[in-house]
């Protein structure tokens, strides 16, 4: 049996202080610590997420070894345990109010010997890390709990696990086990590392109420290649779902004498309401910040409903209103706002005081004068980027003037742009007035995250929520009463059963919705209940008395947040009491891990902080028009650099009749001529051309030194190196003249070479077509689109039948799509591609990836992957694979990929869909075998052979011949 650590005062101290802290596992470094196993057992009951990381290592070296245990959690998620397991000897870890443990700390850090740490590293993660020196052909056990409930956002719930290894492991397994009472509805994975090849190592099975998903992949999956010893696994690892829920009261469900309640019921109708938008403008939100809020706000103010109001406030050292009043949200206003927002521009101080003030003003005026229709929602949404620097600048009193003003009448909701702001600041005016805050972090989707948080507050359903239960039966009851809720959120009630309890719990939920009261009644029975919650598979026993903790917890940090200072002392104490009696690290508590003694280290711990993003640096390399290559003989050493007054970019003519595909097609290239005055032989041999068959005359003798160069064109020199493989055969070369003597027998020179005549005109090079089309049933394979005119977004693709419709808008001045949308009606999602990255919204809810991120996700009825080629694919077994990507080759830009074409139903159409209608072929005519007329739905297109770029491949891409059609 394993003996615990003696007490910290003869060993290491190791103290996580106040961790807030998705899963990173564990790392070794670049030694000869190996993690032979690697597990994670995540249970979700009744939304409640209880994950268990447990890592094995081995020190296979011979001399002593650093091991790192390094992870990532949640932000909102709780660590309840964490303990290593060195030489059979058990050091725990022991949770202790902050003070205490600080004195600990300190002391430690004085010695130099011992410290954790500690640190933010994204959106909603903090990374937790400890080292530990292990002996030769040593063993250590690494465990570590944490516990988080799970928050439905847009109608999803989300576990996110991260994975990170960092190196090949025998034994990686993670389970994750889910039981749900009220019925599973929905369930799909995602993650960042998993590949087709990865596919097989996971398995999801799933009923009406449990689902397991199991990722467990061999050595040989873990892999990047047969080659290399790198793992594959790196990344995220996703499990969404959602749950089965009618309109009634909610769900009671009970376990171990605690009970929570869910409330989130389906069929309401949306309550209009009336928003105003105050937008930051000041010099700080120049550049891409002032664009992204722009964009955001017009897609924002596109989604108003038409019995919505609006008006729009924007400020920088004054404020100023859009219209003297709350606007109808009908089609034409919209559009003058839209206009007005595209407008904004960023200069000047931050006067967010009078701002706000302006915004309450707008709403007062309205409900004076009974302009806010009955039972409506009225909103206040502000976004800023920094601190406040003209008129009132002391954000307490901001907060005060703002809170006066609204009394309770409005909800303000919050968004800090970046962390110039101070978010403390904007939290607590949100909280002190019914809303929430919210960073936007400055990003490529930034735009998109304020579209998010839109959609979260868009859909009120019900306002001046509460629930109530019977005092006989219940004690210690969570927060009861709720300003509003809104679609695709969930309310959340915990409590104690008291000990003479009924044998069954009633509640009663009421609420106001456009101005009449309603009321949810349900009850749950105690036994059935209990009965629900004994898999010991699915759930860890006392779990829901855990949840109550937890969520009391949360709470009361909200609630200090807003709390005067007289309160605050004893909402500090109960979460203290309550963090200390189930073992969770929160802000008032930190965890003393011991370590075995001699160790020493330098490490220090810090709170977790928000911070900024990585920065990634691209530098473009200058074109070098010249390079210098010896060649003597042929075989290197120093040579001499030979200019000719040509442009690099050249081209064959196409020659269409001709029998060799080559030149039927064209030839472009970049090609430089060497001439080597030497053997022909060896001429042919580098360059592979036979000049014999050009008709250049003189080529064959041995040529002594190079004489003068005789120019007949003056252009900007540019330097040849003959390394191509071209086949000049049959082409009618230019006339060459060139000057030289004869060499001795066996030795050769460079010669310089002179163009007289006119060369052909200098194309384009081959590009890649905007899209290329396979056309099932037909003799020719492939039709290359050329898009000539384009005005507006195209209807590209639509599939009644197949539930498809892909738009995109077509710029000619930059000859490439700017964006293209795929939107898989039966499933409710839509895929949005732009230069810059892909956006998935499905329910209202966006995610964002960026290309060559690698990506595989699986929900019903669709899979979806993105390869590190940036190659999105959306495939489903019955439907149409469409392919978006972004290609970087010639001609750069989005294109559009279709497989499994021969799925089109009969009623497919649009620009490209057309073609997979009756298309018929005319017979080519005997003098141009290179074109041919191509009918469609009664209209002719003529159709060429062309050479174009094949954008399927990875860039540069490769060449193909296809049949090129001008749309």
């Amino acid at each position: 049996m394993n003996t615990p650590a003696p007490a910290p005062t003869c060993g290491i101290v190791l103290v996580l202080l106040s961790l807030l802290a998705v899963l990173q596992t564990t790392t070794a470094q670049k030694n000869d610590i190996d993690i032979y196993s690697l597990t994670v057992d995540s249970k979700v009951s009744s939304r409640f997420a209880h994950t268990v990381v447990t890592s094995r290592v081995v020190n296979r070296a011979d001399t002593m070894q650093e091991a790192t245990f390094q992870m990532e959690l949640p932000k909102k998620a709780f660590i309840t345990n964490f303990s290593m397991i060195i030489d059979g000897v058990t050091y725990p870890g022991n949770i202790k109010d902050k003070a205490a443990a600080q004195e600990q700390y300190a002391e430690a850090v004085a010695r130099g010997e011992s410290a954790g740490l500690v640190k933010a590293t994204g959106r909603k993660m903090e990374q937790f890390q400890v080292s530990v020196s292990v002996a030769p052909a040593a063993k250590v056990t690494f465990e570590l709990v944490y516990e988080e409930l799970l928050k439905r956002h847009l109608g999803l719930y989300e576990l996110l696990l991260k994975v990170r290894p960092q190196q090949l492991v025998k034994h990686l397994q993670m389970d994750i086990h889910i039981f749900e009472p009220q019925g599973i509805r929905f369930l799909e994975t995602e993650s960042t590392f998993l590949t087709n090849e990865l596919a097989s190592a996971l398995t999801t099975s799933q009923n009406e109420t449990k689902a397991h998903i199991r990722f467990k992949p061999t050595l040989s999956q873990q892999q990047k290649s047969p080659e290399q010893e790198d793992t594959v696994v790196d990344g995220n690892f996703i499990v969404r779902y959602d749950v089965n829920r009618t309109l009634s009261g909610g769900s009671i469900q009970i376990e171990n004498g605690y009970f929570v309640h869910y409330f989130a019921p389906e069929g309401l109708p949306t309550i209009p309401k009336n928003v105003i938008f105050v937008i930051d403008k000041s010099g700080s939100m120049q550049g891409k910040k002032i664009q992204q809020t722009r964009e955001a706000l017009i897609k924002i103010l596109d989604d108003l409903s038409p019995k919505d109001q609006f008006n729009l406030v924007s400020f920088s050292g004054e404020a100023t209103q859009w219209m003297p009043s709350l606007m109808p949200a009908s089609a034409e206003n919209v559009e003058k706002a839209r206009s007005y927002a595209s407008e904004i521009q960023a200069r000047g101080g931050t006067n967010i005081n009078s701002a706000m003030l302006m915004a309450v003003q707008l709403l007062d005026e309205a409900n004076r004068k009974e302009q806010l229709p009955t039972g409506s929602v009225s909103l206040i949404i502000l976004l800023t980027d920094g601190d406040p620097t003209v008129g009132e600048t002391n954000p307490k009193k901001i907060q005060e003037n703002v809170k006066d003003a609204i009394g309770s009448q409005y909800s303000l909701f919050c968004l800090g742009f970046g962390f110039d702001v101070s978010y403390a600041f904007l939290e607590k005016l949100a909280l002190d007035n019914g809303g929430l805050a919210r960073r936007i972090y400055e990003d490529s989707d930034s735009a998109v995250q304020l579209q998010d948080f839109y959609q979260e507050v868009a859909n009120p359903l019900l306002t001046a929520v509460a629930f109530e239960y019977p005092s006989n039966a219940v004690e210690d009851v969570t927060q009861g009463n709720f300003h509003l809720l809104f679609k695709g959120s969930e309310m959340v009630v915990a409590g104690k059963l008291r000990d003479q309890s009924p044998d069954v719990l009633s509640a009663k939920v009421s609420g106001q919705l456009l101005k009449q009261n309603i009321t949810f009644q349900t009850e749950a029975w105690l036994a059935e209940q209990e009965k629900e919650f004994r898999s010991p598979k699915y759930i860890f026993h006392g779990f829901m008395e855990r949840l109550w903790a937890y969520l009391t917890i949360q709470q009361l940090l909200e609630q200090i947040v807003s709390a005067s200072d007289a309160e605050k002392q004893a909402l500090e104490t109960r979460a203290l009491g309550l963090s200390l009696n189930y073992s969770f690290v929160t802000p008032f508590t930190s965890m003393v891990v011991t370590k075995p003694e001699g160790q020493e280290e330098s490490q220090v711990a810090e709170k977790p902080v928000e911070d900024g993003r990585g920065v990634f640096r691209y530098h473009s390399v200058g074109d070098r028009r010249f390079r210098k290559k010896g060649n003597k003989g042929g075989e290197g050493g120093e040579g001499r650099l030979t200019t000719l007054p040509l442009a690099t970019d050249w081209a064959l003519p196409r020659l269409c009749n001709s029998a060799d595909p080559l030149l039927r097609g064209g030839f472009r290239g970049q090609v430089g001529l060497r001439a080597l005055a030497g053997p022909m032989t060896l001429l042919k041999r580098r360059a592979g051309v036979d000049f014999s068959k050009a008709g250049v005359a003189g080529f064959f003798p041995k040529l002594g030194a190079p004489g003068p160069l005789h120019h007949h064109h003056h252009h900007s020199p540019v330097a040849y190196d003959m390394t191509s493989d071209l086949r000049l055969t049959n082409f009618p070369m230019p006339d060459l003249e060139f000057a030289g003597r004869l060499a001795p027998e066996g030795q050769s020179h460079d010669m310089d070479l002179g163009i007289k005549g006119t060369l052909p005109a200098v194309p384009a090079p081959i590009q890649a077509p905007p899209v290329i089309l396979p056309l099932p049933g037909q003799s020719v394979d492939r039709l290359c689109v050329d898009i000539k005119h384009s005005q507006g977004p195209m209807n590209l693709l639509s599939d009644p039948d197949q539930g498809l419709e892909v738009t995109g808008q077509y710029e000619m001045e930059k000859a490439q799509f700017s964006w293209i949308e795929v939107t898989f009606n039966n499933l409710q999602l839509q895929v949005r591609a732009s230069p810059e990255h892909v956006v998935v919204i499905r329910n209202r809810r966006s995610s964002v990836y960026k290309w060559k991120e690698t990506l595989f996700s699986v929900m019903p009825g669709l899979k979806m992957t993105m390869d590190k080629a940036g190659l999105l694919l959306l495939s489903s077994p019955d439907r149409v694979t469409i392919g978006l990507l972004f290609w970087d080759g010639p001609g750069h830009g989005l294109r559009l990929l279709l497989r499994d074409t021969d799925r089109f139903s009969s009623h497919v159409s649009g620009t490209l869909g057309q073609f997979y209608q009756d298309v018929l072929w005319a017979p080519p005519a005997a003098e141009e075998d290179c074109k041919r007329t191509l009918r469609v739905q009664g209209r002719d297109h003529s159709a060429t052979r062309e050479l174009k770029l094949d954008y399927q491949e990875e860039a540069p891409g490769t060449e193909i011949s296809c049949w090129s059609v001008e749309l």
